[in-house]
């Protein structure tokens, strides 16, 4: 946050407003003083005027009167007026004449005409005129070429009631206005006196006003940035000190909210992070605001990358869901995150954000990873079709013999020898199918148990391979590479002499007339591995994981041919498992496969204390 400049802030707004409030009052009193002034000294002047012309309208009514008696001897009439004009003085007028009845000037006075100029002219002002025909005075005030204020007003001369003649003057009013100008430049002397001196004080004042408007701000500041140490000073108990104290309180209890906040947050962050499933929080159009760290792994994506994309696209939902509104509705989903390498299935549950209006704010996705659960459940389905196809093949083939038999086939002395030998050995073939089954179910539920000992291996390898060779084929042949030292393995005999029997078997099955199968073994640092290999038609690359699953058959007619169930791999995967070992297999197309299954050696000192 800047500093707030001076002509900014709320001291020079105070000071303003005090130089404003009091250059208001003083231009009111001012306006009302001077309009008052003016009005007295234009009412003074005026009335100085008529006291100055009342005398010489007495001396010229006179002068008038005696008109009817005078003779010829004596003074005329325009003599007698100029008379009494040149004892006249008075330096505001600056024109002054007087007229008869008929509107003739019979004298003048002042510096601006010549005494003859127009004695004797008729004038046609219109004052005058008015004069002489209403017996009233009249008067105007005007402003000349010279821009100076000009007072003119006509006196009536009446004689017995009757107007006689008038007097018409003119006065220059400079006086006034110069009087006015001088009292206006006291005025304003005065004004910015008392201007400066309210700035002043108000400065003072506006301080301590905002002074601690000023500390609140900075207090405000530090509390903004996470300090809530310091307090703000209490100057006093008027509004701004009860607001300072407010302030204090409000940030005692804005400190403990945010340490409470904190810790809550703290705690849903420890929560979120140590949370084996996913979360991710959006807003109420779907934009990702929050995500925590499984998540991300989930999706394979940071929270950065997805900060404000729309969930549905990071989650490929538009298919499934059309509107944010059905989000609600739907629950949970299965969203498949699979790629060409990997198989991934999560588990999505969506539940509403509500505000304090129950308004939707948003909503939060708890997404897991049920790719396992998943893999379970197709491998149950798999299972129970493949059982299902396994025990109906031979029970259509023995249904299909019985039936003959029913039919009378029994009575052929040829015929039903053979089909009660086919009965008989998919019979044979169920059985072995049900006790493979049998065998699996407790490997899963980890019902078997292994009874193990310290075995020398190459002699046991030994036993079981002149155990096949007594009865292979004479167009097979066997090929030892078996070393000579003694190797002891912690195994079961039983159980290992099964995963040899069923390899060896599925080695002799698959070789081709004339082939080899090798034996041999290969000590590593604490494991013994052995390989059994073959020369038959190989297995396709893309297929070689897949042999150790349940059912699974790389040829499916020919292995049912040989009376294979498509377990004993499976079988044997489990039980080298159960034996802490290892089982792959290597294969190349029309070139032959080797099996290898590692087993733990027994340690020198097990063996020494042996």
């Amino acid at each position: 946050m800047n500093k707030v400049g001076f002509f900014q802030s709320v001291r020079l707004k105070l000071i303003l407003v005090y130089i404003l409030l009091l250059l208001l009052g003083i231009q009111v009193i001012g306006a009302y003083f001077a309009q008052n002034l003016e009005n007295n000294l234009e009412q003074n002047f005026k009335n100085s005027i008529n006291d100055r012309v009342q005398w010489l309208t007495y001396s010229l009514t006179q002068a008038f009167e005696n008109e009817k008696d005078r003779t010829d001897d004596e003074v005329s009439l325009e003599e007698e007026v100029q008379g009494i004009l040149g004892d006249f003085d008075s330096s505001d007028i600056q024109e002054l004449f007087v007229v008869d009845k008929n509107s003739r000037i019979l004298a003048t006075y002042g510096q601006q005409y010549d005494q003859q100029d127009n004695v004797g002219q008729k004038t046609r002002d219109s004052l005058v005129q008015s004069t002489l025909l209403l017996g009233d005075p009249k008067d105007k005030i005007f402003v000349d070429e010279d821009n100076d204020r000009i007072f003119v007003r006509t006196f009536p001369i009446t004689v017995d009631d009757e107007t006689v003649g008038a007097i018409y003057l003119r006065a220059r009013m400079n006086e006034i206005y110069t009087q006015m100008s001088e009292i206006n430049g006291i005025f304003a002397k005065g004004t910015l006196i008392s201007l400066t001196i309210t700035a002043l004080l108000g400065i003072l004042v506006a301080r301590t006003i905002t002074r601690p408007i000023t500390e609140m701000r900075k207090q405000a500041k530090k509390m903004a940035a996470g300090d809530f140490s310091q307090k703000v000073n209490v100057y006093g108990s008027d509004e701004i000190g009860q607001l300072a104290v407010t302030f204090n309180d409000l940030s005692d209890k804005i400190q403990l909210a945010q340490a409470t906040t904190e810790g809550e947050r703290r705690k849903l962050s420890s929560v979120l992070s140590n949370m084996s499933d996913g979360v991710i929080a959006t807003d109420r159009l779907g934009a990702i605001t929050l995500m925590n760290k499984p998540a991300s792994n989930l999706i394979g994506q940071s929270f950065e990358d997805v900060q404000g994309q729309s969930l549905f696209d990071v989650l490929d939902l538009n298919d499934q869901i059309s509107d944010i509104s059905e989000v609600q509705d739907t629950g949970s989903m299965l969203v498949d995150m699979s790629t060409d390498e990997q198989y991934m299935v999560l588990k999505a549950n969506f539940s509403y954000v509500l505000d304090e209006r129950q308004n939707m704010n948003g909503f939060i996705s708890v997404i897991s990873d049920v790719t396992e659960q998943e893999k379970v459940e197709r491998e149950r389905r798999e299972f129970v079709s493949n059982v299902s196809h396994e025990l109906r093949t031979p029970l259509t083939t023995m249904r299909s013999y019985l039936e003959a038999l029913t039919d009378g086939a029994w009575t052929d002395k040829e015929i039903a020898p053979r089909f009660l030998e086919v009965t008989q050995n998919e019979t044979e073939r169920m059985i072995r199918l049900v006790n493979d089954l049998l065998q699996l179910s407790k490997m899963d539920s980890k019902g078997h148990e292994l009874f193990k000992d310290r075995v020398e291996f190459t002699e046991f390898y030994h036993h079981i391979i002149d155990r096949f060779e007594m009865n292979k084929e004479e167009g097979i042949t066997f090929e030892r590479n078996l070393p000579k030292e003694t190797i002891y393995v912690w195994m079961d005999k039983d159980k290992i002499t099964q995963v040899m029997d069923n390899i060896i078997s599925n080695a002799i099955k698959y070789s081709p007339e004339g082939g080899t199968i090798r034996f041999k073994t290969q000590k590593f640092y604490n494991k013994l591995q052995i390989s059994v290999s073959d020369e038959g038609m190989g297995i396709p690359a893309e297929k070689v994981d897949k042999i150790f699953d349940r059912f699974y058959r790389v040829d499916k007619a020919r292995t049912r041919k040989l009376g294979g169930t498509g377990l004993g791999l499976a079988i044997a995967r489990e039980m080298i498992e159960a034996h802490h070992g290892q089982i792959w297999a290597e294969s190349k197309e029309n070139k032959g496969t080797t099996v290898h299954f590692t087993l733990p050696l027994v340690k020198k000192k097990r063996r020494g204390s042996a």
